[in-house]
C-alpha cells in the first residue's frame, strides 16, 4: 500500500533551473521553465522518509482560467521510475531520506503560460512555461546553437532601413529579458480577443507556435483589439511621438502596460516588426526582423515546424504585424512558410498571396494629362522585393536573404513559381528597349546638409536624330511613399540626340531648398519624364535617394565590468550650414541601463561644423556582449541613431 509524502516545505532551485533552461536573464527570483526539459525541485518532509515503491505523490499541472484535460491545459500524473521528456512526468532522483530531490518535465507540446503545479492534496507551486527551441520534441526546435544565440537569446539587433541601393543599419534594443517584459508579453496574450471570448480554448491554442504567432501579429497593432501600437503614416504625431523616436521595444511595452493596455502612439512597420520580434523571443520562438522596399518594409520570421505541410515548408515562417489587410476578419498576416512564397504555393496558410505580393508586386506608373486622360508610362517588374535583409548571425553585418523568397530573375524555377502563382505580368518576356532609354544616376556624396548633383542620362539607341522634352523633378517622400514638396525642378523643351548619343542632364539639389522639405526619413524621390516629339511616346524613370545622417561616435570611459559605473562619451559633428538647437542625446541597452532610457541635453546651440558632445553615465548589471543604442535629436537633425558594442566583464 502506497503512502503519501508529508511535505513541509520546498526549494524551487530557481537559480539552477532558470540557468539550465536559459531563462536566468529574466531573473532568478521565480521559476521560469522551457517545455520538454527536465527541472529539479527539493522537497523537505515534515515526517517520515521517502521509500521507493512505497511512497507516492500525485501532481496536477494547470494553466489558464478554465483548465481541462481535453484542452491540454490540465495534466495529472504521478511518480515514475524515470523521467519521460515526451510527456508530463516526475521521478525521484535522491536516495531514501527526509529530503526528496524531485525531477519533473513538462510535455514538449504543453501550452505556454503561467502554471500552477499541485503536489499531493494541497501543496502548490507556480511557474511560467515557455517554448523550447533547444528541445527536439518542440515545434520551434532549432538545431544550430549560434542561431539560437542570435534569434532567441540576443537582446539587441540591427534593422536595415533606407533604400535597396543604400540600406542603412539602425540599432534596436529588443530587451526581451528586461524586468517586467515577460509578464507584459503574457498579458498581451491574455488581452487578445480570442482569449477574452473563450479563454479555455485560447489557452489550449498556446501549445501551437502557429497560433501564438498569429495572435501576436494581430496584437502588436491595435486595429481590432487592445493591441500595443497605433500606426501613423501621415501628418504629425500629436498625442504621441514619431516612430523614429523609439530605440527599442522595452519602453513601448512598458508604456502599454502602464497605460492599462491602451495603444502606444505611434508605430510604423519597423517598430511593429521589432516589437513582435521582442515578444516572440521572450516567449521562446526564434525570431528575426526582415526588411525590404516599400520604399522599405519590415516584417518578422518565426521559426517552427508546419506539420500540415511537407518537411520542405518547416523552418522560417513570415508574419507581418503591420496592419495592412484583414485576414479572417482581423488585421494580421501569417505565419506562412517562406519556402511557399518562393515556390508560388499561394494556397498555403496563412496569407501566402499577400506575402507573395509584398516581395513580387509590379510597380506601374501612370501619367495623367491636363484633359484628365491617363496612360501607362512604365511598369517595373523587378523593383519590389530587392535586397531582403536581416542581421547576420553573430555579426552586425547585413545578410541578404532574397534567395529564400524568390528564385533568380529570369530562371526556369522563377517562371515555374510564377505559373503556380498565376502572376501573368512576370511571365511576359521583357523586350529590350531599342529606342530611347532614360536612367537616373547619382553620386556618393549625398549627405544631409550638402549641395549635390543628380543626373538624368538619356541614350538614343535608334538610327535617327531625336528631339525630346525632358522634365526632371524631385520632391521629399516618406518611406511609405507619401509625397512632399518640391526639392528641385528642371524642364528642358529641346533635348537633341544624334544616333548612339548619350546626354547627361544635371539637377542641382541645394540644402537651402530641400532642407525644409525633408521628412524624418531623409528620402527624396527623383523622377525624369522624357517625351519623344517624333511619336509622342513618354518614358519615365523614378528613383528614391537617401541622404545620410552624420555618424555618432561613442567612446566608453572606464573598465567595462558588471556593477561598475561607466561613462559613454558621445560626439556628433553638425554637418549642416546652420546651428542645431535643443540638442539631446539619449542611450539605452539591455543589461546596461537597467531598462531605462538615459538622456543628457546640451545647454547651448551647436554651430556648423562644431561637435555636439556629452557624457552619460550608466552601470551594467550583467556580463557579456551588449549593444549601447544612442539617439541624437535636435531641431534640424531628428533621431539620428548610432550604437557601440560593449563587452562587459564579470565582477
Amino acid at each position: 500500500m502506497s503512502e503519501a509524502l508529508d511535505i513541509e516545505r520546498w526549494n524551487l532551485e530557481c537559480e539552477f533551473n532558470n540557468t539550465d533552461h536559459r531563462t536566468d536573464l529574466n531573473g532568478v527570483d521565480r521559476l521560469i521553465l522551457r517545455r520538454g526539459q527536465v527541472f529539479t525541485i527539493s522537497l523537505y518532509l515534515r515526517s517520515g522518509t521517502f521509500q521507493p515503491g512505497v511512497s507516492s505523490l500525485e501532481f496536477v499541472a494547470e494553466t489558464g482560467p478554465q483548465p481541462y484535460e481535453q484542452y491540454g491545459t490540465r495534466a495529472s500524473f504521478g511518480l515514475s521510475a524515470s523521467i519521460d521528456t515526451s510527456r508530463w512526468s516526475a521521478a525521484v532522483t535522491s536516495p531514501p531520506g527526509d529530503m526528496v530531490a524531485l525531477s519533473l518535465c513538462a510535455a514538449p507540446d504543453a501550452p505556454i503560460g503561467r502554471y500552477t503545479l499541485t503536489l499531493g492534496p494541497s501543496e502548490r507551486i507556480e511557474f511560467i512555461l515557455l517554448f523550447n527551441p533547444w528541445c527536439p520534441g518542440d515545434a520551434v526546435y532549432m538545431e544550430n546553437e549560434q542561431s539560437l544565440e542570435e534569434y532567441v537569446l540576443s537582446q539587441d539587433g540591427i534593422i536595415f532601413r533606407g533604400s535597396f541601393k543604400l540600406p542603412i543599419s539602425t540599432p534596436w534594443n529588443f530587451g526581451q529579458f528586461e524586468s517586467g517584459i515577460l509578464d507584459t508579453c503574457l498579458q498581451i496574450l491574455d488581452m487578445n480577443p480570442k482569449c477574452l471570448r473563450n479563454p479555455g480554448k485560447d489557452c489550449s491554442g498556446r501549445r501551437n507556435p502557429i497560433y501564438v504567432s498569429r495572435v501576436l501579429s494581430a496584437m502588436v497593432n491595435c486595429n481590432d483589439d487592445k493591441g500595443v501600437l497605433l500606426g501613423k503614416w501621415t501628418d504629425g504625431y500629436e498625442g504621441g511621438v514619431s516612430p523614429l523616436f523609439w530605440k527599442g521595444s522595452v519602453e513601448i511595452l512598458r508604456n502599454w502596460d502602464k497605460q492599462a493596455c491602451q495603444p502606444v502612439r505611434y508605430g510604423q512597420c519597423w517598430v511593429f516588426a521589432a516589437v513582435a520580434c521582442t515578444i516572440s523571443r521572450a516567449l521562446g520562438i526564434p525570431c528575426r526582423s526582415k526588411e525590404m522596399i516599400w520604399n522599405y518594409h519590415c516584417w518578422v520570421e518565426n521559426w517552427m515546424s508546419r506539420p500540415e505541410f511537407k518537411s520542405d515548408f518547416h523552418g522560417w515562417q513570415a508574419s507581418d504585424p503591420t496592419p495592412q489587410e484583414k485576414s479572417e476578419g482581423v488585421f494580421c498576416c501569417g505565419p506562412t512558410p517562406v519556402r511557399a512564397i518562393k515556390e508560388g504555393e499561394l494556397t498555403f496558410k496563412y496569407d501566402a498571396p499577400f506575402v507573395f505580393a509584398e516581395v513580387n508586386a509590379d510597380v506601374v506608373n501612370i501619367m495623367k494629362k491636363k484633359d484628365g486622360s491617363t496612360s501607362k508610362v512604365t511598369t517595373y517588374t523587378t523593383f519590389v522585393g530587392q535586397k531582403i535583409s536581416t542581421k547576420r548571425v553573430g555579426s552586425d553585418a547585413r545578410e541578404d536573404v532574397t534567395h529564400l523568397y524568390k528564385y533568380p530573375e529570369g530562371s526556369d524555377e522563377e517562371r515555374e513559381a510564377f505559373k503556380k502563382a498565376n502572376h501573368q505580368n512576370k511571365l511576359l518576356q521583357q523586350q529590350q528597349n531599342e529606342g530611347l532609354q532614360i536612367a537616373i544616376k547619382v553620386t556618393s556624396d549625398m549627405r544631409k546638409g550638402c549641395d549635390f548633383d543628380v543626373f538624368a542620362v538619356v541614350t538614343n539607341n535608334t538610327q535617327s536624330d531625336k528631339k525630346c522634352r525632358l522634365v526632371f523633378g524631385s520632391c521629399a517622400v516618406s518611406y511609405s511613399g507619401h509625397m512632399g514638396n518640391n526639392c528641385g525642378f528642371k524642364d528642358l523643351l529641346n533635348v537633341e540626340l544624334s544616333p548612339g548619343a548619350e546626354r547627361r542632364v544635371p539637377l542641382r539639389l541645394n540644402y537651402s531648398k530641400y532642407g525644409e522639405q525633408l521628412t524624418e526619413d531623409n528620402l527624396i524621390r527623383l523622377a525624369v519624364l522624357l517625351i519623344d516629339f517624333s511619336n509622342s511616346q513618354a518614358m519615365l524613370a523614378v528613383r528614391n535617394i537617401l541622404l545620410e545622417n552624420p555618424e555618432i561616435k561613442v567612446r566608453i570611459l572606464g573598465e567595462p565590468k558588471e556593477g561598475r559605473k561607466l561613462a559613454a562619451e558621445i560626439t556628433l559633428k553638425n554637418p549642416l550650414p546652420e546651428a542645431l538647437e535643443n540638442c539631446c542625446f539619449s542611450i539605452e541597452g539591455s543589461n546596461l541601463t537597467s531598462g531605462q532610457v538615459l538622456s543628457e541635453r546640451l545647454g547651448s546651440s551647436v554651430g556648423p561644423g562644431e561637435d555636439a558632445k556629452v557624457k552619460i553615465y550608466f552601470t551594467p548589471n550583467h556580463s557579456g556582449l551588449r549593444k549601447l543604442v544612442v539617439d541624437f535629436d535636435s531641431n534640424k537633425l531628428c533621431h539620428v541613431k548610432g550604437y557601440r558594442n560593449v563587452i562587459i566583464g564579470k565582477k
